[in-house]
């Protein structure tokens, strides 16, 4: 039995509360269970500076941060220098979301997606990742709308969820506590399609068997498929 009586192939409840933000183009609030995340996309009309003159594609990027008081101990602000956790959800995020969307027929701009942690209890980056989607779809057809993107470069959604090996058990959406005492763990990021974005798994003690293995990515496909029939 898990801490919060689930069953393994079981995830907290999922809510997502789009338009949260007055004045960004797609907003949501993504909630994990206690896990609260506020993802906001935004668009610049131009690339990067660091891109050929001659492409004509844009870009996507994206930007992580805990908020001081989201954990029960006050995280102290990244103001001049990025942790090496932050940087690599960051860069989750970003190749994530690249990976489901046709950057040239996104045009000459660049969409950077926030993703605030509000309170975190295990899972900020996967909740990060599916508000990132549903934020980027909403600010997708909101230029659309507007007359500046003549179809939509989105390839198809993606979704995320953690699993892992506790206590002997395969499980899904793991709370911080079972997180942090995990033999075996695992961040999936899918296409509705079922095709793999990412499948990072590690072991934490001993090493985990190609069945186990199989086991996590099938109860994390099925997780996936009905956290995307929420969006």
């Amino acid at each position: 039995m898990r801490l919060d009586g689930r069953d393994n192939n079981q995830t907290r409840k999922v809510r997502f509360t789009r338009n949260y933000i007055k004045h960004a183009m797609g907003s949501v609030l993504v909630e994990f269970g206690d896990t609260k995340v506020l993802v906001c996309a935004s668009v610049d009309e131009c690339k990067p500076k660091w891109m050929p003159k001659d492409e004509k594609s844009g870009w996507l990027t994206a930007e992580y941060s805990l908020l001081p008081a989201s954990t029960n101990v006050r995280c102290q602000r990244e103001r001049t220098k990025l942790s090496g956790r932050t940087q690599e959800i960051q860069r989750l995020i970003g190749r994530s979301l690249r990976a489901c969307i046709d950057l040239e027929k996104l045009g000459e701009r660049t969409i950077t997606i926030d993703a605030d942690v509000l309170q975190a209890d295990g899972g900020t980056r996967v909740a990060s990742i599916c508000g990132g989607f549903i934020a980027l779809s909403d600010l997708i057809n909101t230029l659309i709308n507007d007359g500046l993107l003549k179809e939509n470069p989105i390839i198809e959604p993606i979704g995320a969820i953690s699993a892992g090996i506790c206590d002997g058990e395969t499980i899904v959406d793991l709370c911080y506590e079972e997180d942090s005492n995990a033999q075996v763990d695992s961040n999936i990021v899918l296409t509705k399609s079922g095709k793999i974005i990412e499948f990072q798994t590690t072991a934490e003690g001993e090493p985990f068997t190609k069945e186990q293995m199989d086991e996590i990515f099938k109860l994390a496909k099925e997780a996936i498929s009905k956290i995307i029939d929420l969006y």
